[in-house]
């Protein structure tokens, strides 16, 4: 006799897709269940798998997914989303959140069942990333906590556990900065395009304006103006309709003679010198006639608008392998391999170690009560006692960490020649495959000048007259040896260019910090965490022999500032001989350069301990949080 080949699971998928198109109002929508992240792509939904078993938790945050995909699929207009989307990175993270948040918050209002059901989802996805475990709003996505504020005060339903606890950290700062937007969220909610207004108005008092772009409805009344202009011109053609008059004239009466025409043209060149003369002498305009004036250049340096660059059309941002060929960075890096020979062991020995602590936090809690996984001896004493109990049955739950990203980002000054950039090589190298052995992705950046005492940009000064506080006046190098999403094993040999002669020179610190923070918030990891080891404040005779002695520090202080206090990514910092705790809140200085493996993968261990206490001790925090 032949099996049945029907899955158990198929009548419910079936009945949850009819009702998902009836909802999204979309008859043509093609509903699938896949292991791939659920979403959205044209005509097509994908929602999450369903067993043969259809475990409560499979059914649950199907039907959870459905709605929410569903109600987006009803409620949203992408050409009105489009349109008020702002450019930058966190702007739109923010506003993509409260959209979403929207949609729910619609569907929660016109049909209330589906805000139990939406809730699941979020139930999953907040514990699946950690969200109940945060204890500081740094650790906490500012656009994740902005979406449940909205759906929370739209709807006035709690939220979930793991999400309350997001939302509640940010909470406070968000009411403070935007409580007046906040107080029209009701009667902009089913208007489309005056809730993208209004989500534009929210990240601008969250401090993120900067990331709106152009107004879309400032562009549409300069286009209509424009416009206007040009018909009223067609119905007025007052010079051209004289000139054509004169040319008729001219046609009608050929007797005038040759003088007289000459005599003409002389007469008009005259009025018109003199009127560019009276013009060039006025020192106002009437209004409504002054002249259009250029947008003033961006800042060069967002976290202090007076830091100035003289010239920044030398300067680089490049990849290690562009500096050297194939063959020099293989030879280097062997190089590097040989000098290092006796460190690596015990740097070997500290990522190991490192690696087990951040494994043992991935495998730490266990869930009880279930219908299948491991037999829990502990309460056989209830089927002893009462032989109708079923057995219960355990399974290990893995607390994997939210998608993290760590970025190095080592000083390659002079100063930091010989055995110092060696073994800061040398431990990023280590550290980069410990990490990503456990799923955190890592970068390694680098940072100098492309010459010594200033290069182009000074001679560029040099040639205009030297003006007086011209900024900076020497040309970046910064360097990227191993991106994110590149595998160490493709870049090992990057890390070898930091052993060539000729590349480490000078250091501009505040303009490099900038530079890896860019990189680091327009990335989607929930969590970020750069670390910057320096030897020495940032130094380039070029720019300090005729600045303010402490421009590049006041702005290194200022870029710090900024990072802190936006929260989107960890900072952390280690010095080499060089005090850096009056720059970094967090931060740890050592004496001697074979200290450094050690610092780093404490710092880093540190930073993934779930207890908060041990995480203070570490980073040298006076009071846990």
């Amino acid at each position: 006799m032949s099996k049945p080949t029907d899955n158990p699971a198929d009548p419910f998928k079936k009945a949850l897709a009819e009702a998902t198109k009836v909802m999204a109002n979309d008859p043509e929508l093609n509903v699938s269940y896949s292991v791939d992240p659920s979403g959205l792509s044209g005509e097509s939904m994908r929602l999450p798998q369903v067993s043969r078993r259809m475990t409560r938790d499979e059914v649950l945050l199907a039907r959870g997914t459905a709605d929410a995909l569903a109600l987006h699929r009803r409620y949203h207009n992408e050409a009105v989303h489009s349109r008020y989307a702002p450019p930058g990175d966190m702007a739109r993270d923010i506003y993509e959140a409260m959209e979403t948040a929207r949609c729910e918050a619609m569907g929660a209002r016109d049909m209330p069942g589906t805000a139990s059901n939406i809730d699941v989802k979020i139930t999953h996805e907040a514990l699946r990333r950690g969200y109940d475990s945060i204890k500081d709003a740094s650790e906490a996505p500012l656009p994740v906590a902005a979406g449940y504020l909205i759906r929370h005060l739209a709807t006035g339903r709690p939220l979930p556990r793991g999400a309350d606890n997001v939302m509640e950290l940010w909470r406070g700062y968000i009411e403070e900065q935007a409580g007046g937007t906040l107080e029209e969220l009701q009667e902009k909610l089913s208007d489309q395009t005056e809730f993208a207004k209004f989500a534009r108005q929210m990240i601008d008092d969250l401090g993120y304006g900067d990331q709106l772009g152009e107004d879309p409805d400032q562009a549409d009344e300069d286009q209509e103006d424009q416009a206007e202009e040009d018909a009223e011109e067609q119905e007025n053609p007052d010079s051209t309709g004289e000139e054509d008059q004169e040319d008729q004239t001219a046609e009608a009466d050929p007797e005038q003679s040759q003088d007289e025409q000459q005599d003409s043209s002389e007469a008009q060149v005259s009025m018109d010198e003199l009127a560019d003369e009276e013009m060039g002498e006025e020192t106002e305009m009437p209004d409504g006639e002054a002249p259009l004036e250029p947008p003033p250049p961006p800042p060069a340096s967002e976290a202090d608008p007076n830091y100035k660059v003289y010239l920044s059309t030398y300067d680089e941002e490049i990849g290690a392998e562009e500096l050297a060929e194939p063959q020099e960075l293989e030879r280097l890096r062997a190089y590097l391999d040989q000098q290092l020979e006796p460190l690596k062991g015990a740097v070997s020995r500290l990522a190991n170690k490192l690696q087990r602590r951040l494994q043992a936090q991935q495998n730490r809690s266990w869930e009880f009560d279930l219908e299948e996984g491991v037999l829990d001896a502990g309460r056989l004493a209830r089927v002893v006692a009462n032989p109708t109990t079923p057995l219960s049955f355990k399974r290990e739950k893995d607390t994997e960490f939210r998608d993290t990203v760590v970025t190095l980002l080592l000083d390659n000054s002079g100063s930091m020649r010989g055995r110092p950039i060696s073994i800061a090589a040398i431990c990023a190298d280590v550290l980069a495959r410990t990490l990503e052995r456990c799923d955190v992705k890592v970068e390694i950046l680098g940072f100098t000048t492309r010459a010594w005492k200033g290069g182009q940009a000074r001679e560029a000064w040099l040639a205009n007259g030297r003006p007086q506080q011209p900024g900076r006046l020497n040309d970046l190098r910064h360097i990227i040896y191993k991106s994110a999403d590149s595998p160490w094993r493709r870049v090992r040999d990057n890390l070898g260019l930091m052993m060539k002669e000729g590349l480490l020179k000078e250091n501009i610190d505040g303009e490099a910090l900038e530079w890896a923070h860019r990189r680091m918030i327009a990335r989607r990891e929930q969590r970020k965490i750069l670390m910057v080891i320096s030897d020495g404040a940032p130094v380039d005779d070029s720019t300090l022999s005729v600045n303010p002695a402490n421009y590049l520090e006041k702005h290194l202080r200022d870029v710090i500032a900024m990072v802190e206090k936006r929260k989107q990514v960890e900072l952390l910092a280690i010095g080499i001989g060089h005090d850096v705790t009056r720059y970094y809140n967090r931060a740890v200085t050592i004496t001697d350069v074979d200290q450094l493996a050690g610092a780093m993968t404490e710092q880093l261990a540190a930073l993934f301990d779930a207890d908060p206490r041990a995480r203070a001790r570490v980073m040298g925090i006076r009071k846990a949080s």
